[in-house]
């Protein structure tokens, strides 16, 4: 039984193993292809490793960073997430307090109806959206936190509703009893207790906002404002020739900061979706 158990894990170790490198090899042929000059990036020659001919060094980095806007795009996006994520952690975190300690017809249509906004695709209201966001001035990066707030709230409040859940209501009528209104109760004894759910719900929201395209451009002034994945599109020369080189490293730019936020808190994503989806 164990012999066959160990030759199991072993052939799904391999499958794994595959799987993984499957994945790994776009963002390879990204990096590969960054680092060599531009007529090797349209030719066969795209599909091998760079040449002592071929190799470009930085240079289309420098290129990436000096020309069409890289930081002023990195900050936009950068302030998009930032703001929508913490808007995000902080109201979802209370609502799903609110309606796992009030227990009504009430707030369990209103879970549901959060429940249900994770399987609506987002392709049936972008247009009702776009035209909202016209009429309430909300196309600028300084607001549109408001709108990822609506999309995002469905996840997150489903997982700190699992949480909350699993939490003794013990402890917060303890803290009632020492005097605690219901703002610092929440902020001084529940909220401390989500900081797994809360790491694993800021780094899921992190990575779909960062790397979103369609609500950006749907929603910003594309001649004022553009984030980093609506930036890519963007590197052409003269006679709508498309920049490669510059182009496969502004992609690598973009995606490097969210591979290194998922590799440092992926422990965080697997122990709060367990405790936030199992418990309860």
């Amino acid at each position: 039984m164990a012999k066959a158990r160990k030759s199991s894990n072993r052939f799904w170790s391999i499958i794994m193993t595959v799987v993984c490198v499957l994945w790994m090899y776009p963002i390879f042929m990204v990096l590969m292809n960054s680092l060599k000059v531009e007529t090797a990036i349209s030719t066969s020659t795209a599909f091998e490793l760079p040449s002592s001919e071929t190799f470009a060094g930085l240079a289309n980095y420098e290129n990436a960073v000096n020309q069409q806007g890289f930081l002023s795009s990195l900050f936009y996006t950068t302030f998009i997430t930032v703001t929508s994520v913490l808007a995000i952690l902080i109201f979802c975190s209370m609502f799903a307090w609110y309606i796992t300690r009030v227990n009504t017809k009430v707030t369990k249509a209103l879970y549901l109806l959060c429940a249900f906004s994770m399987v609506v695709p987002f392709q049936m209201v972008m247009f009702t959206l776009s035209s909202m966001a016209d009429t309430l001035n909300l196309d600028t990066p300084w607001v549109l936190w408001i709108i990822y707030l609506g999309f995002g709230a469905g996840l997150a409040v489903f997982m700190f509703c699992g949480f909350m859940r699993s939490v003794p209501l013990e402890i917060e009528e303890a803290a009632m009893i020492d005097g605690c209104n219901p703002l610092q109760t929440y902020f001084k004894v529940v909220f401390p207790l989500l900081r797994p759910t809360m790491v694993s719900a800021a780094i899921l929201e992190a990575m779909w906002i960062w790397n979103d395209y369609l609500l950006p451009t749907l929603i910003l002034d594309i001649n004022k404002y553009k984030t980093i994945s609506m930036l890519i599109q963007f590197f052409r020369g003269s006679y709508g020739r498309v920049e490669m080189g510059p182009m496969m490293a502004c992609i690598m730019l973009a995606i490097l900061p969210i591979i290194v936020i998922y590799l440092l808190g992926q422990k965080h994503i697997i122990k709060g979706v367990l405790s936030g989806a199992v418990k309860g």
